[in-house]
């Protein structure tokens, strides 16, 4: 059996990375520091372009929680059928309700959205006060996976819980095990009965360009340096791959 391996991104270059590693899917975002949000579409287009493994659409207004105004619910339904259009394999989103349950209703305007692409809910799962319950109204809307770290930070930490999932889903929905790494991928599907893993792995890279100003930056009071970007790690997506039993 062979184990699937989905890698977060950040970009089309951190895909093509992925790629390279051994990732057999990527998700595709914008600004990973944030959680990640939706890609532009030009990332999209070109991803498809680039790549020959699945690519899986962020669908993600803004950071912070899930709970999202009737204008951030329009601009995601923009997003769905969009990135549709365009060729994304899947998307990938989570609505919520003030009280961290699901947001049934919202979460049925944005998959009528992406009509028959593959539907993935994100680790909001992770914040809801009932993630079986949760569970259930995911199956019943009909996502094809969800994404989770058993309400943890992590698989490793939140294994206990993923493994109560993925028997509690019996087959009817996909549980992907998020946060995994080279030391603790084969023990989360090998103790969860899951076959599959995700992750993210980044390493720096330069960007001179703002050397001749370095007290300049284009952030907020939490800024990141303007000398160096994060670049997806095919390195550690190697070590991940090779670490999945086979």
């Amino acid at each position: 059996m062979r184990y699937l391996l989905e890698v977060c991104c950040g970009s089309v270059d951190d895909a093509i990375e992925a790629e390279a590693g051994g990732a057999d899917r990527v998700e595709l975002n914008s600004a990973i520091f944030l959680g990640g949000l939706t890609p532009t579409l030009g990332s999209l287009i070109e991803a498809r372009k680039r790549l020959s493994i699945p690519v899986i659409t962020m669908i993600r207004p803004r950071g912070a929680g899930f709970c999202y105004s009737e204008v951030e619910i329009e601009a995601m339904l923009h997003d769905a059928r969009l990135a549709v259009e365009h060729g994304t394999d899947g998307i990938v989103f989570g609505i919520l309700k003030p009280d961290g349950t699901v947001d049934e209703k919202a979460c049925e305007r944005v998959i009528r959205a992406a009509g028959d692409t593959e539907i993935v809910f994100h680790r909001a799962l992770d914040v809801t006060p009932d993630p079986f319950k949760a569970l259930d109204s995911l199956i019943e809307l009909g996502f094809k996976r969800v994404l989770t770290a058993g309400q943890e930070n992590s698989a490793a930490e939140g294994i206990e819980v993923i493994r109560e999932l993925v028997a509690h889903a019996r087959g009817r929905i996909e549980i992907l095990p998020g946060g995994v790494t080279p030391q603790t991928a084969a023990n989360v599907v090998s103790y969860t009965g899951a076959d599959q893993v995700h992750m993210a792995s980044f390493k720096p890279q330069p960007d001179t360009s703002t050397a001749h100003r370095p007290h300049v930056y284009f952030g907020f009071a939490l800024y990141p340096p303007e000398d160096r970007y994060d670049l997806t790690n095919r390195d550690v997506v190697r070590k991940v791959r090779d670490r999945l039993p086979r």
